[in-house]
């Protein structure tokens, strides 16, 4: 059938774009009804600490999905450049997943502990003074705006009603993230503890590098030293360059 049969015949082309968009939408559905066999089962990915989701929280209000995806594709040129590819196990507690499609930017799924804290809060505040050629704007105000922690309670509940594993209570929950993840992480990951967790994972981890500060620098940079660094890709095949290779920064 010649393109221009169909072009020329609106009913005709209406059938077969429907048919179309039809095999798509199945092809996107139909393994939601498979989703056991669809996300695969790695023990070590776990919750966002309470510090990493109010991150979390800064990075997509300040818009950075928009220029940066969160996904190596599994072909050959991204896992050089990058490293393993994206596993679905890795997002299984990211709400909204941060996938995407756009790169002004690079991917940022394997950041996490490729440079240093100072590194990214240069980068953040003047991007630059790091990487010439960055369109990036400048992210000053991280540094000076106070982290606001007084909804975060509510905010891990919400994460929880769709999933997540915080908890409320010491009960099964609690005792599943014990051995699944370790007292100090089941710790971290109960609400009651929130905002006495964050004060002391930032204070420790010092992000902002304003070690007597609580900044939305802290968070964006603790959750960005977090992306890559929950798989032990070493038990999966991966190319030899992998993570060894430059980004190409923003």
């Amino acid at each position: 059938m010649r393109h221009e049969t169909i072009e020329k015949n609106i009913g005709l082309m209406t059938i077969l774009t429907l048919i179309v968009v039809s095999v798509g939408g199945l092809v996107q559905i139909v393994p939601l009804f498979y989703i056991d066999d669809t996300v695969e089962d790695v023990e070590s990915v776990r919750p966002f600490t309470p510090l990493e989701q109010r991150g979390r929280d800064v990075y997509v209000a300040e818009g950075c999905y928009v220029c940066h995806s969160q996904q190596v594709r599994p072909f050959r040129d991204e896992q050089i450049r990058y490293g393993h590819y994206s596993l679905a196990a890795e997002s299984q507690y990211s709400y909204p997943f941060q996938w995407g499609s756009k790169r002004t930017g690079p991917d940022l799924a394997r950041v996490g502990g490729k440079y240093s804290n100072a590194w990214h809060v240069q980068h953040l505040r003047y991007p630059r003074t790091v990487v010439p050629e960055s369109v990036m704007p400048n992210y000053p105000h991280l540094l000076e705006n106070e982290l606001e922690t007084d909804q975060l309670k509510a905010r891990m509940r919400t994460l929880q009603t769709v999933g997540v594993p915080y908890t409320e209570e010491k009960g099964e929950r609690y005792k599943t993230n014990v051995e699944r993840w370790g007292k100090d992480m089941a710790q971290k990951l109960h609400i009651p503890n929130a905002q006495e967790t964050l004060r002391s994972e930032a204070k420790a981890g010092n992000y902002d590098l304003q070690p007597d500060r609580l900044t939305q620098m802290d968070a964006i940079v603790a959750y960005m030293q977090s992306l890559g660094t929950m798989v032990d890709f070493s038990e999966y095949s991966e190319p030899e360059q992998g993570r060894a290779r430059g980004y190409g920064e923003s």
